[in-house]
């Protein structure tokens, strides 16, 4: 089974890089990653049709990097919604991208994929979260036969009302109650959520599947108000052995429309060399 595939590995965005994943970007994107030192690059696979798979294969080879895949849902293929249409393409969507991850060799499909990522105006529903739970059971018994593991990003409280924190995502995954799926848990947004950078790693366990390092400001690590001791200390406790991955966004390097999504109003960074060479060695001196 795709649970038995965790291995410690420092990877960063892909976004750190490059605005998309065409082939001149692609390129540029895994040079980077490797000459700084990452292992895997995680890869948007927002919209799988625009992933090339032959060409982000050789890339990968070349490079000598793994990679895993972000997948997010939007309001036309949102999980949660009353609307089975919409449910279906949400779930049609998320094959789609496991089997781009698949073609590409890659094993964990992260991101915040249980709703939609957007700011909801009213609480979530029983019937959001049975929609939400019964299609997340369909898209991981499709990932645990392409041996594909499934990790849940928690995020803050503007992007999902599903869940919020690593104890209530547990609750999540016991209702879905698959051994391929696994909590994502980002440190941008544990900051807004858990209290402290501890009780949800130790509450997750050998359920945590996929980390996101991000400074709360989404700029240098170091620089913010994360308190990246306390959770790398953390990690060290349950002996987390998963992807730890470099996450930051910047619109002089992010495609308008997903910096727009993200809400990048201001820029902390502008040049991705210096950026991601030193993320790889704060983590590193914390976690290896």
């Amino acid at each position: 089974m795709a649970q038995n595939n965790k291995t410690l590995q420092f990877g960063g965005h892909s976004l750190v890089w490059a605005g998309d994943w065409s082939p001149k970007n692609a390129r540029f994107a895994a040079s980077s990653a490797s000459t700084a030192g990452y292992d895997l690059i995680e890869i948007l696979i927002a919209e799988p049709e625009k992933i090339d798979a032959a060409m982000t294969k050789d890339l990968l080879a070349e490079f000598n990097l793994t990679a895993s895949g972000c997948f997010v849902i939007n309001a036309k293929t949102d999980i949660t919604s009353t609307d089975k249409s919409i449910v279906k393409a949400g779930v049609d969507l998320a094959k789609q991208a496991i089997d781009k991850l698949s073609a590409i060799g890659g094993v964990e499909l992260d991101g915040p994929m249980a709703s939609s990522l957007q700011p909801y105006e009213q609480p979530v529903t029983k019937e959001n979260r049975n929609n939400s739970v019964v299609a997340m059971k369909e898209i991981a018994d499709y990932a645990a036969d392409k041996g594909i593991n499934i990790n849940i990003e928690i995020v803050n409280r503007y992007e999902s009302n599903l869940m919020n924190t690593a104890k209530e995502g547990l609750l999540y995954l016991e209702e879905v109650n698959k051994p391929n799926v696994y909590l994502h848990l980002d440190t941008y947004h544990m900051n807004i959520e858990e209290d402290g950078m501890v009780d949800g790693v130790l509450a997750a366990g050998d359920r945590l599947g996929y980390v996101h390092i991000g400074e709360s400001h989404r700029g240098y690590l170091g620089t913010g108000n994360v308190d990246f001791d306390s959770f790398f200390g953390a990690l060290k406790k349950i002996n987390y052995q998963g992807p730890v991955t470099f996450e930051s966004f910047s619109s002089v390097v992010v495609d308008p429309a997903l910096s727009n999504a993200l809400r990048i109003w201001r820029n902390l960074w502008s040049d991705s060399h210096d950026l991601a060479d030193q993320a790889i060695k704060f983590m590193k001196k914390r976690y290896s």
